[in-house]
This record gives C-alpha cells, sequence and structure tokens, in this order.
C-alpha cells in the first residue's frame, strides 16, 4: 500500500512538473504590443496640436507668435509690427491626459484645454495613435460699445476635436483632425454658431533633428459671405534638446482652434500670408 501511494506521488509531481513548464512556455509565446513613438515631436504640427502629450508631472512652456502679413512689405517691416502673441502652459497630469492654460493677444483670447490620449498606435496591431481635445474660450475682446446686447456668455466658444495619427516609417507620419466647435457670437451674420471641419497634417523627417511640417483646414459649413479661407500652414521643425522651436508661414494668425478655422483671413494665392514661430521649452 505503501508503495503505491509513493508511486502516485511520484506520477502527480511528475504531471504538474510538465504542466508548469508547458504554462511557461506559453507565457514566453505570450508578447506585450509594442507601442509607436515618436509620431510627432512637437505638441503642434503647424497651426493644429499633435497626438504628441508631454509625461506625467512635466510643465511645458509655449510662446507662439504670428507677425503681420508680409504681403505689406518694409511698411510694416513684413508684419513685424503687427505681430500677436500667445502664452501657452501646460501641465501633464498622467503620460496620457494634459491640462493647459494659454492667453492670447489676438481678440485677448484665454483658452483652458484638456487633451487626451485614448489608444496607442502599435507595432503589427492597431494603426493609429487616437487623442481627443477639448477646450473653452473666452473672447475678452467683445465691447458693450459695439455690442449693445453683450453678456458674459457671448464670449464663451467650444472645441470638441479628435486626432488619428499614424506613424508610417521613421520619418513620415500623418494626422487627420475631425472637429466641432461652437461660438456663442460669431462676427458673420449668416454663420452657424455650431462649425465644423477637418483638419489633414504631416511630417516629413529630412535630418536627425529637423523636419518639414503641413497641416490644412476644410471649414464644413462656412457661410457663404464669409471673408476668410481655410488654414493652411507649413512649417519647420527644429529640435534643440530640451526644446522644439517651430518655424511657419500660415494665412492664418489667430493661434487658437476656433479662431484658426474660421478666421483665417490671409490668402496664400496673393502673397497675403504670416510668419511666425512656436517656441516649446519643457521644464
Amino acid at each position: 500500500m505503501m508503495k503505491n501511494r509513493f508511486t502516485l506521488l511520484i506520477l502527480t509531481l511528475s504531471l504538474y512538473s510538465f504542466a508548469q513548464e508547458d504554462l511557461l512556455k506559453e507565457l514566453d509565446t505570450i508578447q506585450v504590443p509594442q507601442v509607436v513613438e515618436a509620431t510627432f515631436k512637437g505638441l503642434k504640427i503647424v497651426n493644429f496640436e499633435s497626438t504628441k502629450l508631454i509625461e506625467k508631472g512635466a510643465f511645458t512652456f509655449s510662446v507662439a507668435h504670428r507677425f503681420g502679413s508680409i504681403k505689406d512689405g518694409f511698411d510694416t517691416f513684413f508684419g513685424l509690427d503687427n505681430a500677436v502673441t500667445r502664452l501657452n502652459f501646460i501641465y501633464g497630469l498622467s503620460d496620457a491626459v494634459d491640462i493647459s492654460v494659454s492667453r492670447s493677444s489676438y481678440q485677448k483670447l484665454y483658452d483652458v484645454a484638456l487633451k487626451y490620449r485614448l489608444i496607442k498606435q502599435e507595432v503589427n496591431g492597431f494603426p493609429f495613435t487616437v487623442v481627443a481635445l477639448n477646450a473653452f474660450t473666452v473672447n475678452s475682446s467683445l465691447k458693450k460699445e459695439n455690442l449693445s446686447n453683450l453678456t458674459f456668455s457671448n464670449r464663451l466658444g467650444y472645441t470638441l476635436q479628435l486626432m488619428f495619427s499614424r506613424k508610417v516609417s521613421t520619418n513620415l507620419s500623418y494626422q487627420l483632425m475631425p472637429t466641432v466647435f461652437h461660438d456663442n457670437y460669431v462676427s458673420v451674420d449668416d454663420q452657424s454658431n455650431t462649425q465644423y471641419a477637418i483638419g489633414v497634417g504631416g511630417r516629413y523627417k529630412i535630418s536627425k533633428r529637423m523636419s518639414i511640417n503641413l497641416d490644412y483646414g476644410y471649414h464644413l459649413n462656412r457661410a457663404k459671405s464669409s471673408p476668410y479661407n481655410n488654414p493652411l500652414g507649413l512649417g519647420l521643425d527644429i529640435e534643440t534638446g530640451g526644446h522644439v522651436f517651430q518655424l511657419l508661414f500660415s494665412n492664418a494668425q489667430a493661434m487658437n482652434t476656433n479662431y484658426m478655422l474660421s478666421s483665417a483671413s490671409g490668402d496664400w494665392s496673393e502673397g497675403n500670408i504670416y510668419f511666425g514661430f512656436n517656441l516649446i521649452r519643457r521644464f
């Protein structure tokens, strides 16, 4: 009887050992999805936000300038006399969530935004990185002298934007940005307060630290009487250690999403464009 029990114990231990080995072999074959990094180096492509986010606990300061139209030549020193500035403070609540607060001299705009990643592109897996942007804007330039029925709610604007980016290769990335935005006050009489647009953009790396960037926004329900155009931006990204410096040309002088999409007053075909830059500094 004792011998039979000993034999049964040996068989049980052997089966358990084989089962463990099979389980370990199975675990070895399970691969953790490899995510794609560095689709874009800057927080903006040119005018549009990119899917890049900063790290948890990181603080980033962005300074953006858009000079006046270069079409005016030496009269305004190619737009230098009519520059507008945007100061943007960004904090990483997590690796997937940024919060930002900005102030722009264009229309004296204040902006609070939440930018958050929903999913990352994977190697041999999900083909896109998906990021969402929610923004709340206050236009403090509106005056009761011009608008007798002005209330605080007239100053408010809202943005919802989804960003789908894909890194095709080491050098090439592109992004698609469907956008809906609402301004409680619009300057064009027959313009709907709720507006729709879709943006496309891309980045092509030309050297280890430089890339050419391009983005374009197509406004889907612009009023026929509107004097404004769709925004088109062309830029050069330069990585310099702790920050990314972007030199750009655009027909939009506004830097907030709502006004960039709705109020691009320049025209590339007429040389009526704005030179500018985005400087992003991480601390």
